[in-house]
């Protein structure tokens, strides 16, 4: 059976933990010291992209074993001729064809368009610890480099500050924190969704929103994803915040008000609570009435006055699959989030990640067919984006090949995170004043930080870009975990332009699905990709005719 690899010599990374399909390490440590692609990207940047010490060495490619169903057994089809969606400006001369000039630019929506400058979404991110921490670094970040970012659910149902009464928040600070980072450095590109299961939807969460800020946020609803099959988790150590959490309504396991396990936790047997959420349409028998249900809550929201809704759906069978993309197709939605199984970045029961759920590539290659067959009645289906185990530039390529036209976005979850943990591990280091504020882990920097540089000026690629687009004045409040972020984006976006221009497309519109091969048999099969020899074979043999 192939294993990814942990070390990659090629472009000196490592692995601290077994990598996933991803090539993140299963578990990804907020104090890690390196050094995995998405750490060192979000230092050097584009440099990445390419072979360790030029001059000194030549480099072949060591992937060669596409063994099972997977993104990885997906292979990107270079072309040796003509150029595809050239940029308005832009001619077909070898001067202006150049991967730089490839459009990577985008927008996404029903009615109303949402722009954005690169191709990505941010997976939800919400009540866990981790987000509320690496908020800051990674709302900035994002809102600099021009994509759209999720506030995930519950986040006003945990914050001890935030005042709900007879059902209606009266006030959310956490909420309106998250929000307000954001907006502050937002330029026009990407946007601040915000998502909302069961819970949500009782407090009035959508309520609170447009009274506060109109319809300037999008609102998610949200069905599952990739990581678990039922409601969100969090993991609370204090017993007295475990009884406040079920006294807002939420489910607490084990029980916080039976005396024994009051008293497990006393004796230190019992050492933290898991908070759960509800599972969504209990109440719908059928499929009609779980389409009753959806649409009469997105007339419900935009009674309200929202002008965007989205929804996001997890790695249920294929009915359920099915069902999303109709119903999101005829409520005219702005945007389906598709994430398949495998994905997650909170508390998820362990074992449900590892065998719950349709695997992302299957999910994805189902959508493309649905949506094909639903296109075929209806003509415009909703503008769609997959997730689940993508954090590299290739990824991005594939997922929007596997589903064009449909697919808009591709989401990312834990690798958003990764250039915020380590942005803000330097920052505490360097700024030992902010170490706490920050959230820094280390007391000094490691080897593989000082081997790049001592200052941040050193140390981040984007440093001076990220400047430029602040201001001199303004850089003393950008976290470093933005600067990371915002590295780590350049190097994807320069890899994706890089693979566009190898495949002579010069717009994300133009990207196709004949931009992609399947490098076994059984991938061709799953996701109706040709195999790689069979690609265009037909072509070969005219010309060989000739």
């Amino acid at each position: 059976m192939f294993e990814w690899r942990k070390t990659n010599d090629a472009i000196g990374t490592t692995n601290r933990g077994n990598p996933a399909e991803s090539g993140l390490c299963t578990l990804c440590r907020c104090d890690c010291k390196g050094k995995c692609e998405v750490w060192m990207s979000s230092l050097v940047g584009r440099k990445l992209l390419y072979p360790r010490d030029f001059g000194k060495v030549t480099a072949g490619s060591a992937n060669t074993f596409h063994v099972g169903v997977s993104y990885n057994s997906i292979r990107i089809v270079g072309r040796l001729y003509g150029a595809k969606g050239l940029p308005k400006g832009v001619t077909d001369s070898p001067d202006d064809c150049i991967f730089p000039n490839v459009s990577i630019e985008g927008n996404f929506g029903a009615k109303v368009k949402t722009k954005f400058r690169i191709p990505i979404i941010s997976g939800a991110m919400g009540s866990t610890f981790i987000a509320a921490k690496y908020w800051e670094p990674l709302a900035i970040g994002a809102a600099l480099a021009g994509f759209p970012l999720v506030i995930g659910e519950n986040v006003v149902g945990v914050d001890k500050n935030s005042v709900i009464e007879k059902g209606r928040i009266k006030k959310a600070p956490e909420l309106e924190r998250r929000i307000d980072i954001y907006k502050k450095y937002y330029d026009g590109y990407g946007a601040i969704l915000f998502q909302m299961n069961v819970e949500d939807t009782r407090n009035g969460v959508a309520e609170y929103i447009i009274e506060k800020y109109g319809d300037d946020i999008i609102v998610e609803l949200k069905w599952g994803q990739g990581a678990k099959s039922i409601g969100g988790e969090i993991q609370v150590k204090d017993l007295e915040y475990a009884l406040f959490l079920k006294k807002r309504g939420y489910i607490i396991d084990p029980d916080p008000e039976l005396p024994e396990v009051q008293e497990a936790f006393k004796r230190g047997a019992i050492k933290s609570f898991a908070r759960h959420s509800r599972l969504g349409f209990t109440n719908a028998r059928t499929t009609e009435e779980a389409m009753e249900f959806f649409y009469k809550e997105v007339k419900r929201l935009r009674k309200l006055g929202f002008k965007r809704i989205t929804l996001k759906t997890g790695a249920y069978g294929m009915e359920a699959l099915a069902l999303a993309i109709k119903v999101a197709t005829e409520a005219e939605l702005d945007l389906l989030t598709i994430d398949g199984a495998g994905g997650g970045t909170g508390m998820s029961p362990w074992n449900m990640m590892e065998h719950w759920g349709v695997p992302s590539v299957y999910l994805h290659s189902k959508a493309y067919e649905y949506a094909t067959i639903l296109a075929s009645k209806k003509g415009k289906v909703v503008d769609m984006a997959f997730g689940g185990g993508f954090a590299r530039e290739d990824h991005i390529f594939k997922a929007l090949a596997l589903g064009a036209p449909f697919v808009k976005l591709v989401c990312l979850g834990r690798a958003l995170l990764i250039p915020c943990h380590l942005g803000s591990n330097i920052e505490g280091v360097l700024r030992p004043e902010r170490k706490e504020a920050v959230n820094g882990n280390w007391n000094e920097l490691p080897p593989s930080v000082t081997a790049i540089g001592k200052t941040p000026e050193e140390i981040f690629a984007c440093y001076y870009e990220v400047e430029k687009k602040v201001g001199k004045k303004e850089m003393k409040n950008i976290p470093f975990g933005a600067i990371a972020l915002y590295t780590y984006i350049d190097k994807l976006s320069a890899g994706l332009q890089q693979l566009m221009a190898g495949a002579r497309k010069f717009s994300l519109s133009a990207i196709s699905r004949s931009d992609i091969v399947a490098a076994n048999k059984e991938t061709a099969e799953i996701t109706g990709l040709p195999f790689i020899t069979e690609a265009e074979d037909d072509l070969a043999k005219k010309i060989l005719e000739l």
